[in-house]
């Protein structure tokens, strides 16, 4: 009787793991990673001859209810055609049973593992970019519930993406339609297996949560859950820059503790409030976050202008050496 070694057990479970591509337009190429209950694999479109990422259940779903999810994340992600955030290409069921949906693959590198090579101007430009995308999930009725750090790609071209939309929660549908809870979407929108989470229920990442969302009260959620998340991922953005190993700028640290606020109405009301909050501290504007002297603002107004200073000041100096040689 021989053992198997660990390794070959790895392999026998990716094996038993990776989906049964036959008979369909895919063909697979190697894994890409798993989290929550699906994982990601990495396919070639045989008709189009390009390579796409395509996500399956990777959980025992023998009430459906999982599958239900899965449709409810691709439906999501279907409505929400922004250049931040990763567009749906099908959605359909494999030989062996599993729901599935493919997706753009998106070549590159998570935000934390890419932030350590940018300046904190660099990466906070990078923050606006991700609000802008979750502000326009916002306007769409989606709520993503689990933004964090891993949950951001950034491109080899810069692009940044959000990611991993399967805890959603859809607040109304797009259109002229008006619902307060996705458990009052029409079946075209949410598959019935898919009702958003009860009373009760915590989904999301200790840490990025907001205390509303830590507690359960899903009810009670709105984009100012999506604002908390956005603070603590620009407050990690901060701590990893070279203006935090000397001392944070106290306006930026603000802002951070504005988002995060423990009381949803003492944060920022939307992701656009705070990416304009963001980018009036790049432009060396004050921040509603952090009032300041006036010789603050001073001194702001001279750094942002003073190449203008020192063009004036040159000439000064150079009219009064003038003037000075020609008295003589």
């Amino acid at each position: 009787m021989s053992w198997l070694s660990d390794q070959a057990l790895a392999n026998l479970r990716d094996a038993a793991a990776s989906p049964d591509l036959a008979g369909t337009r895919y063909r697979l190429l190697g894994p890409l990673g798993r989290g929550g209950m699906g994982a990601v694999f990495l396919v070639e479109d045989a008709e189009l001859g390009r390579k796409v990422a395509l996500k399956i259940l990777d959980l025992p779903d023998s009430s459906g209810d999982l599958a239900g999810r899965l449709i409810r994340e691709a439906r999501i992600l279907a409505r929400l055609e922004h250049p931040g955030i990763v567009p749906v290409h099908d959605v359909g069921t494999l030989p062996d049973g599993r729901v599935y949906y493919t997706m753009k693959f998106v070549e590159g590198q998570r935000l934390d593992e890419h932030a350590g090579r940018l300046s904190l101007p660099e990466r906070l430009r990078m923050f606006e970019r991700i609000c802008e995308a979750v502000a326009f999930a916002h306007d769409r009725g989606v709520l993503h519930r689990d933004l964090k750090p891993g949950n951001i790609m950034v491109g080899p071209f810069g692009e940044v993406l959000v990611l991993d939309w399967g805890v959603a929660k859809l607040v109304r549908p797009a259109g002229p339609e008006t619902v307060t809870s996705a458990s009052e979407a029409p079946a075209s929108i949410l598959p019935p297996a898919a009702a958003d989470t009860a009373h009760g229920s915590v989904l999301g990442t200790p840490g990025y949560m907001a205390p509303e969302q830590a507690r359960g009260e899903v009810e009670r959620l709105d984009g100012r859950a999506d604002v908390y998340s956005l603070g603590a991922i620009l407050q990690f953005l901060i701590a990893g820059s070279e203006a935090a190993r000397e001392e944070a700028p106290r306006a930026l640290a603000a802002i951070c503790a504005k988002a995060m606020a423990s009381e949803a109405a003492a944060r920022y009301a939307s992701a656009e409030e705070l990416a304009a909050e963001v980018r009036r501290y790049l432009d060396g504007l004050s921040v509603v976050a952090y009032p300041e002297p006036a010789w603050h603002h001073a001194w702001r107004w001279i750094n942002r202008n003073r190449a203008w200073i020192l063009l004036v000041l040159a000439y000064l100096v150079l009219r009064m050496t003038l003037l000075f040689f020609t008295r003589r």
